[in-house]
């Protein structure tokens, strides 16, 4: 089994419905990691002598910064997902390779996501803010919290209204692909071959000075930075060809349900089970069209399937989500500092999501009571959300709370299953 095998998918037209892009990401970590979802306003800073602190390291602040929602392991700065006000979506990969992963104490990927997010209003600029924070500080740290010591590369999966990037890593090293039309996914693996549209300026020679690349046959980014047979690549059994064939199978007819769908499937591994299982979901609507709002659903807990895909809207003056707010410790930088305690940072949905879990376990009736519920609360909120699309009519005063309420729904259904 791959661990931290994360899943990220995006579907553009023609592949998908009423001119949307949807995006979708499933964060597989370790089982008893808790992932919460936070909203960070937009900010203006203007003492840029003061250093922001990431994860392990501080960098160079920026004179503004956007408002951010975020799916992020709670113990960390960064995010394993998330999306800004200009609907740029960001979801990475953990990727190994030839290149040695550095242990020391760098940004994470992680770190680099929630960045690109909070500095760019385009998925380019996204990229662009990447690359230049990877080239000044480099990549690295462990990527876990306790005792379990594990770093990786990283890629990228960058959407916005109208297009998408894959940027894949190798130390400072990148290749970058535009995405315009169709589906593209990625996994734990590098996936550009030699379809390059922008990259690191030594990446070649690099390639060629270490005798991974001859300087003469076309340059495979994917063959020449990790071990990979690349003509293999789209017939083998790995997750990364799985997810491509879901994709494929609904191409032409892609909704935010499809992805949904996509990022719930067991058969294929998409959706993991085990030591490192799917810890939390999120699907994105990215219309096209600029009049209409993004909106982006996440689960905030683990297994999709036996999860709600709550919806969350851009407004002004957005509640503060507390039910899927972790709990912060006087310890975290103890924590942060390699220290083997770990505290509880369940937030409190997690909390009775797993407590409803645990009693309706043995109980095959209650069991489908509870997740009737659950889907029933979904369908109404998908409904909720496509009216918002075609009679684009926003309630303002609705969606301030609409995450917040979404999740007190949810609650709801697990208390009564509990006590019942």
């Amino acid at each position: 089994m791959e661990p931290f095998s994360c899943d990220t998918f995006v579907a553009l037209p023609p592949a998908t419905v009423d001119n949307r892009i949807i995006f979708g990401k499933n964060s597989d970590r370790l089982c008893d990691e808790v992932q919460e979802v936070v909203y960070f306003p937009a900010a203006v800073h203007n003492n840029l002598g003061e250093h922001l602190k990431c994860t392990y390291i501080e960098i160079d602040q920026v004179p503004e910064t956007y408002a951010v929602v975020l799916s992020r392991p709670a113990w960390l700065w960064g995010a394993e997902m998330g999306a800004n006000e200009h609907g740029v979506c960001i979801g990475n990969e953990a990727v190994w390779g030839r290149e040695e992963v550095c242990d020391e104490e760098a940004l994470l990927g992680m770190d680099l996501v929630r960045l690109g997010l909070e500095r760019a209003d385009t998925a380019e600029k996204a990229l662009n803010v990447i690359v230049d924070l990877l080239e000044k500080y480099g990549q690295g740290g462990n990527c876990t919290e306790g005792r379990m010591v594990f770093s990786y590369h990283n890629s990228f999966l960058i959407a916005d209204r109208n297009e998408a990037w894959i940027l894949e890593t190798a130390g400072k090293y990148w290749a970058a692909e535009k995405v315009q039309e169709g589906v593209r996914n990625i996994s734990n693996q590098l996936s550009i071959t030699t379809k390059i549209d922008r990259e690191h300026p030594d990446m070649r020679n690099y390639a060629k000075r270490k005798g991974w690349w001859d300087g003469k046959k076309e340059f495979d980014f994917a063959a020449a930075y990790s071990y990979l047979d690349t003509a293999k690549m789209m017939t083998s059994s790995g997750r990364y060809c799985e997810g491509y064939k879901l994709l494929k199978k609904h191409k032409g007819n892609i909704t935010f349900e499809t992805m949904m769908e996509i990022l719930r499937d067991k058969p294929s591994g998409i959706n993991m089970e085990g030591e490192f299982l799917t810890t939390a979901s999120m699907v994105s609507i990215l219309p096209q069209d600029s009049s209409l709002p993004c909106i982006h659903f996440f689960t905030g807990t683990p297994d999709p399937e036996r999860s709600v895909f709550k919806p969350f809207i851009f407004v002004p003056h957005i509640s503060q989500l507390l039910d899927t707010s972790s709990p912060t410790f006087e310890l975290e930088d103890l924590v942060k500092k390699k220290s083997h305690v770990k505290p509880d940072r369940r937030h409190p949905l997690y909390q009775k999501h797993q407590l409803a879990l645990e009693v309706v376990h043995n109980n095959e009736e209650k069991a489908k009571i509870m997740l009737d519920n659950m889907r029933k609360l979904e369908e109404e909120l998908f409904r909720e959300m496509e009216s918002i699309l075609q009679n684009k009519h926003l309630d303002v005063e609705k969606i301030v709370n609409l995450f917040p309420q979404c999740t007190k729904d949810e609650i709801q259904i697990y208390q009564s299953n509990v006590s019942s």
